[in-house]
């Protein structure tokens, strides 16, 4: 389970011992002969030694403060798999008048102590988006044993995120060590997040580590130690990793002035309110009722209710405004610009949905949130930073809808599964702003109909009925789509089923989103191939199989995220031309998670002529805890098991 520990800075100042960096190329024979089974006996790559450190000091160019930062690391690389742990990405923050930069970069790799260093040809740049550069570079002349060691200097105007060091990677770590020099002036929120603990922490005062003003400004030196610390390893159905990483944090709470007055940068959600409701580029736009004052008639023309009228504004915003894939909680210019451009970043496009709603006088408010892969939001304070995406709240009777008009194939109602991502902030321009659970409205519903008959010559002819609503049937919408039509669509889905061959089908409600979407396909597939028709083999588990277990660790220290609960139903009926007998088949079964977690059925016949098979599928939770996962491991386990089995078919006498 994901664990926060507050850190206070009311330092003992009785250090005896201190974090100390390493030198560079300093290579011994205990680190070539490192044995991995003291830590991870599969382990491809293991840090030997992990030395980080962060300082605030004066620019004496420009005078202004900025954040020194250094990292230095020392890699042990075992085999080709742990090749990739010398493709190193650095990212750095830019805007238009301030950017990261990093300097004195060594890169070497050392095989039987014979150095080879990084040319500096191999380091560039990429920006990966507006306020994102990438640094990348790999290390050079790579074996199996080598031991690999880089470090650089990065310097930020940043101070209010102190410099997170995140001591779990994904290779496990023999030690990793992080110094710190906290001016005496400034007072960091600090926490440490993850399961792992610290091996040691230890403080001790740092005489005039900064002056000002000609002041001379003490710092509180704080070392932060992990030893022996374990691979953190991704599964699927998670949130960022950041949530779960052991990791600490800083968070500028506030400074106190040469002048002897104190500026806070940790504020309340009033203070919040306040700025957000004035901002030009939030509350301003969720005003702008003017913009659409002349449009709501047109656009709600012939509806009867509340509810209609919404459903017709969030139609009409999904089709005017175009989503340019950018994230963000504050409109990039204006609202009446992107309806201009018919084009904006997610919060455009929602705040324009907002003033729409306001306009046509219904209650509408903005919630700003964290999207799954940004991490979890902070709860004791409000860290604005956190958020990075804005979706709309329309309160119609007494029901609440959260919508993203960003998506075209999303019914109302439905939020983005990436926004679904524990608990965003309702923004009202009137009201105070409070917490609001996201959850996912809908379950992922699927059901598969089979109604076919075996021919003589061992083939089965029938109809493939599909019905899928909520995120089922929105991932599929998103994959018909991408083709140039549904007929293309279906010939490459033909060409990826190798036993099963489409004749004919018919697709409905491609563009109905608030429908479920269906798909009737006429199939023919081979179960026997004519060599011996009085007896055969045939396998009931053609339609999803589930062959792989998504669950393999043998412990998980975070939540199973699923997004959303889930319901899968296969029925199939195959009528027999002649008389058969059922000498093995699958067993039925009935399991159940804990807490009415979920459950599996499956259950077989023989009537007549006719052979009936019934699977149900369900998680009726969208997140299992970290004690529940052996259960879903079991889970799977058993079902994969079941699924290896067939019928054997005997013709009666």
């Amino acid at each position: 389970m994901n664990k926060i520990f507050p850190i206070l800075f009311l330092l003992s100042l009785s250090l005896t011992t201190h974090a100390q960096n390493f030198n560079f190329g300093a290579i011994t024979y205990d680190d070539y002969e490192f044995d991995r089974k003291k830590i991870d006996s599969n382990a491809n790559a293991i840090v030997l030694k992990e030395f980080g450190t962060a300082s605030i000091q004066r620019d004496d160019n420009t005078g202004s403060l900025e954040l020194i930062f250094e990292h230095h690391v020392k890699i042990k690389i075992y085999n080709k798999e742990g090749f990739k742990e010398a493709n190193i990405v650095i990212p750095t923050y830019k805007d238009e008048s301030r950017e990261e930069t990093i300097s004195d970069l060594k890169a070497s790799t050392f095989n039987n102590f014979v150095e080879t260093v990084m040319d500096r040809k191999a380091i560039f740049t990429e920006n990966r988006s507006k306020y994102t550069r990438l640094t990348k570079f790999t290390l050079p002349n790579l074996k199996e044993g080598s031991i690999i060691e880089y470090s650089y200097r990065l310097k930020s105007p940043n101070l209010f995120n102190f410099r997170t060091w995140e001591f779990q990677g994904d290779i496990p770590k023999v030690i990793s060590e992080y110094l710190v020099y906290i001016p005496g002036i400034y007072n960091y929120n600090v926490s440490l997040r993850g399961f792992q603990k610290l091996t040691d922490q230890k403080s001790e005062l740092s005489k005039e580590c900064l002056r000002l003003s000609g002041v001379a400004i003490d710092c509180s030196k704080i070392t932060y130690v992990m030893k022996n610390i374990p691979a953190f390893i991704e599964e699927d159905n998670m949130t960022a990793p950041s949530n779960f990483k052991s990791a600490i944090y800083f968070e500028l709470s506030d400074v106190q002035n040469l002048n002897g007055s104190k500026t806070s940068y940790t504020k309340t959600w009033k203070d919040i309110d306040y700025e957000l409701s004035s901002y030009k580029t939030l509350g301003d736009q969720m005003k702008r009722k003017d913009i659409f004052k002349d449009l709501i008639p047109e656009i709600t023309k012939g509806t009867t209710t509340d509810l209609d009228k919404a459903k017709t504004i969030y139609n009409y915003i999904k089709k005017q405004i175009k989503w340019n894939n950018y994230y963000g909680k504050y409109a990039e210019d204006n609202i009446k610009k992107a309806l201009e451009n018919r084009s904006g970043n997610v919060a455009d496009v929602n705040l324009s949905l907002i003033a729409a709603l306001s306009a046509a006088g219904l209650d509408a408010e903005a919630v700003i949130l964290s999207t799954r892969d940004n991490g979890t939001v902070n709860k004791l304070y409000p860290v604005m930073s956190d958020f990075n995406y804005l979706v709309a709240k329309v309160n119609i009777a007494d029901k609440s809808y959260l919508l993203d008009a960003t998506e075209p194939l999303l019914p109302f109602g439905l939020l983005p599964l990436r926004c679904i991502n524990d608990q965003g902030r309702v923004i009202n321009l009137k009201k105070p702003s409070y917490w609001i659970d996201l959850t996912a409205s809908q379950k992922a519903i699927t059901s598969y109909i089979l109604t076919g008959k075996m021919t003589t010559d061992g083939k089965i002819i029938g109809t493939l009925t599909t019905h899928t609503m909520g995120y089922a049937a929105y991932n599929k919408r998103k994959d018909i789509l991408r083709y140039s039509s549904p007929d293309e669509y279906v010939e490459k889905l033909d060409e990826r089923l190798t036993r099963i061959k489409i004749l004919d089908h018919q697709i409905s409600n491609l563009d109905s989103v608030e429908n479920s979407l269906i798909e009737k396909y006429e199939v023919e597939f081979t179960i026997n191939d004519g060599t011996n028709k009085d007896q055969f083999y045939f396998s009931p588990f053609f339609i999803n199989t589930i062959s792989k277990n998504p669950f393999n660790l043998n412990e998980r220290t975070y939540p199973v995220d699923l997004g959303a609960a889930s319901d899968e139903r296969i029925i199939i009926n195959v009528f027999l031309p002649e008389k058969y007998q059922l000498l093995e088949k699958p067993k039925d079964m009935a399991i159940a998670l804990p807490n009415v977690g979920g459950r599996y059925l499956f259950q077989t016949g023989l009537d007549e002529n006719t052979i009936s098979i019934s699977q149900v599928l369900q998680f009726n939770n969208a997140i299992y805890q970290p004690e529940e996962y052996l259960f879903l491991k079991e889970f799977y386990s058993k079902i994969i098991q079941n699924q290896k089995t067939e019928f054997l078919l005997k013709k009666a006498n």
